[in-house]
């Protein structure tokens, strides 16, 4: 997509404070973030929304939850815990339709969210 906000951050295009990078995920910090730490991880391949993984994205969305694992690990919130979000499509709250998941950590998450 050539008009993706998160493909071009992907691209380099537009510049991020990135804190992670392999083959298949990149994550950086939100602008606006919700949490002391708050990260936004995504696919390198641009998928819209969750309704569009297939099988074959099956081991995309998998390498976000280790991303986020190692993320965690490196930002010293493993241990205290986080919390990783996905929403899917608009009323979920989606407003970048290139799935992303949101880790926030640094301080108590309420319950119910949302």
């Amino acid at each position: 997509m050539t008009d993706c906000l998160f493909c071009k951050i992907r691209d380099g295009d537009i510049p991020a404070d990135i804190v992670y990078q392999d083959d298949a995920v990149v994550a950086f910090n939100d602008v606006n973030p919700v949490a002391p730490v708050h990260v936004l991880l995504i696919p390198k391949k641009h998928i819209s929304t969750v309704n569009d993984v297939s099988a074959k994205e099956e081991a995309i969305m998998g390498k976000l939850f280790s991303a986020a694992k190692n993320i965690a690990e490196q930002l010293g919130v493993s241990d205290d815990g986080y919390r990783l979000v996905v929403n899917c499509n608009a009323n979920a709250g989606q407003v970048i339709f290139h799935i992303h998941m949101h880790m926030l950590a640094g301080r108590n998450m309420g319950w119910p969210p949302g």
